[in-house]
């Protein structure tokens, strides 16, 4: 097979699959072959070895030490991605209850992770921002939680809208459900408030194929015993992630990510705060010119991970694009049901990337007037 030269790498705004930190994927290139200690690939080792243990224990204390997740809780590594556990968790937490699911509907997500929980039992909406196309999120007094709720689901980060919930939700006794998925440690938490937290890896943690749940111990047993395997939770802890083969290759990588974490950045504080930096630069261009760039969040709902606009016309629309793709800015063109454009600035983005961008749209800005 004959090698093949690397071609430039184009600043990638894609929202996932995503940006990965430069230094995760060369550690990867260099163990690639051989595992240090293993005498092989991670991707040849058995996932029973003591080698793939390790990493899986690495991955899960470094979790635990960022997240501040105590003994109370479960992590577990699946697979199947946020869309399975849109089923896994009504068919673990409310199946066979009377007490309804609540859940937030802030935008795309949310919306079909509550037609999968419909069919499982009994769900009341208490808030829905579809009449305004998902630009905003509830306040607090918008929100009747009943306490007794089987749990309470939002998405804390719509990656299509691009609106985010700022802090944790408190939800009372009931527990908090929440799919993070495309903000998986973008900031600190208090895991105590949250009954379960989910995030598939490749929006913010790690490449497509694990899917990180974080649960209380004390809702494991609700599930009936007799569901089908890989569908009960419990199953999974008893057997510390490995019911069935997990998937090795993105637990290690997702390891590394947690690694550059917590000794390259810091923590999470300092990648919160570094978040709000490369947010910053975008919203001002959109504060300072804003009958070109229209954004879609509101402001006060505006996320530190997607960042959406549109503009007036499409053939302004298709001019930006056209020229961030002549500066390899690539992966900037919005979701259809949003339609403009949606910078994707995930915890591996370098600062000095979102300065290119914010320098970018100044520039077309300022040739627009």
């Amino acid at each position: 097979m004959a090698a093949q030269v690397a071609q430039e790498r184009v600043i990638n705004f894609s929202p996932g699959p995503a940006v990965l930190p430069v230094p995760v994927l060369e550690r990867v290139r260099d163990e690639m072959l051989c595992l240090p200690g293993a005498g092989a690939s991670i991707l040849e080792v058995s996932h029973r070895s003591s080698d793939f243990i390790a990493v899986q224990n690495q991955a899960e204390a470094r979790l635990r030490r960022l997240l501040g997740v105590g003994d109370e809780h479960e992590i577990l590594f699946l697979q199947g991605g946020a869309r399975l556990q849109f089923s896994m968790i009504p068919i673990n937490l409310l199946r066979g209850r009377s007490q309804a699911a609540q859940y937030v509907l802030t935008g795309t997500w949310g919306k079909t992770a509550v037609e999968e929980a419909k069919k499982e039992g009994p769900v009341e909406v208490i808030f829905d921002a579809k009449p305004s196309n998902y630009d905003h999120l509830p306040s607090a007094t918008e929100l009747s939680i009943n306490p007794q709720a089987s749990y309470v689901h939002i998405t804390s980060n719509e990656t299509i809208q691009g609106v985010q919930f700022p802090g944790d939700l408190d939800t009372g006794t009931a527990p908090l459900v929440c799919d993070s998925s495309s903000d998986f440690m973008y900031r600190p938490y208090d895991i105590s408030r949250y009954g379960l937290m989910y995030a598939c890896a490749q929006k913010n943690a790690g490449p497509a194929g694990v899917t990180v749940v974080i649960v209380k111990k004390e809702l494991l047993d609700r599930a009936d015993e007799n569901l089908p395997g890989y569908l009960r939770y419990k199953n999974h802890a008893d057997a510390n992630s490995m019911w069935n083969t997990p998937p090795t290759f993105a637990i290690y990588v997702l390891g590394l990510v947690a690694e550059w974490l917590e000794e390259t950045i810091g923590g999470l504080d300092k990648m919160h705060a570094l978040n709000q930096r490369k947010a910053k630069l975008l919203y001002d261009v959109l504060d300072e010119f804003p009958e070109l760039y229209i954004g879609h969040a509101r402001k006060e709902d505006r996320s530190l991970m997607n960042v959406t606009f549109r503009f007036s016309s499409e053939a302004a629309e298709k001019e930006f694009l056209q020229g961030a793709a002549s500066q390899s800015m690539d992966n900037l063109k919005g979701h259809r049901s949003v339609g403009g454009i949606r910078a994707s600035i995930y915890n591996a983005m370098p600062i000095d990337n979102v300065q290119a961008l914010a320098s970018y749209m100044r520039d077309f800005a300022q040739v627009q007037a």
